[in-house]
């Protein structure tokens, strides 16, 4: 892969390897990834369980850094910046949805929402947070502490937040993974509104497989490697155990 960036991508990977340190020895969860996320594309990982999805995404957001290769984010290389730099490149382009919610404790739903509108100086942040918690269904529920909501109801919560700057780059681990059924699809399809009417480029770690074929394009990872799927509905019979496992825990939610 040539390492000129194309000025149509938004995410560009080049040799991209990720090592850690156990009482083992050293493990490599990443092995020789590339890839090129045109802006604009929606595009599923998917893979079993400590594959490495999630560890790819947090580099790809410039959450952690690489043991080897170069990662370029909206064009501009990772590599030569500090944290404080990373820091500044996130909260102008990208938002991110943690499978955790990551929310902050002291704060209401809609202070939480808010907080990244108001970083970002948005001068309506709270009509702009109460209107997104109203589109997650939770215009009730503006005044409770984190504490006071359910996993399901965190987790709208943290996509509201997401959503509320209209990132350029959209990173979700699981983002319906803690939602039933109905509010899985309404979160489904505002992440893919916000692809289409913004032109934002989603990246989306996920096991729900309908929500995988609705992305433009599929990658599977397995044992460190990516690689393109070109037919999703292959990996239904493969996931089946696992999806059905998962839908059961998101129901409780």
């Amino acid at each position: 892969m040539s390492n000129v960036v194309s000025k149509n991508s938004a995410i560009n990977v080049v040799n991209l390897e990720k090592s850690v340190t156990t009482q083992e020895g050293s493990l490599t969860i990443l092995k020789g990834i590339n890839l090129d996320v045109k802006q604009g594309e929606s595009v599923a990982i998917l893979g079993p369980s400590g594959s490495g999805k999630s560890t790819l995404l947090g580099l790809l957001a410039a959450l952690d850094t690489p043991t080897a290769g170069e990662i370029w984010l909206d064009g501009e290389a990772l590599s030569p910046l500090n944290e404080e730099q990373k820091a500044a490149l996130r909260k102008q382009k990208v938002s991110f949805i943690f499978q955790s919610f990551m929310l902050v404790d002291t704060l209401t739903a809609l202070e939480n929402v808010m907080l990244p509108a108001e970083l970002a100086g948005v001068k309506n942040a709270k009509e702009k947070a109460e209107a997104m918690l109203g589109r997650v269904g939770l215009s009730h529920r503006l005044t409770h502490l984190p504490k006071q909501l359910s996993g399901g109801e965190q987790q709208r919560v943290a996509i509201a937040r997401a959503f509320i700057c209209e990132p350029k780059v959209l990173f979700a681990d699981e983002p319906t993974g803690n939602l039933d059924s109905v509010n899985g699809h309404k979160i489904a399809d505002m992440l893919f509104e916000l692809n289409q009417e913004n032109h934002t480029t989603l990246i989306l770690v996920t096991h729900d497989l309908q929500l995988a074929k609705r992305c433009q394009r599929q990658l599977v990872m397995d044992n460190g490697h990516l690689q393109e799927n070109e037919h999703p509905n292959a990996l239904q019979s493969n996931s089946a155990c696992e999806s059905n496992s998962i839908t059961a825990s998101a129901k409780e939610a």
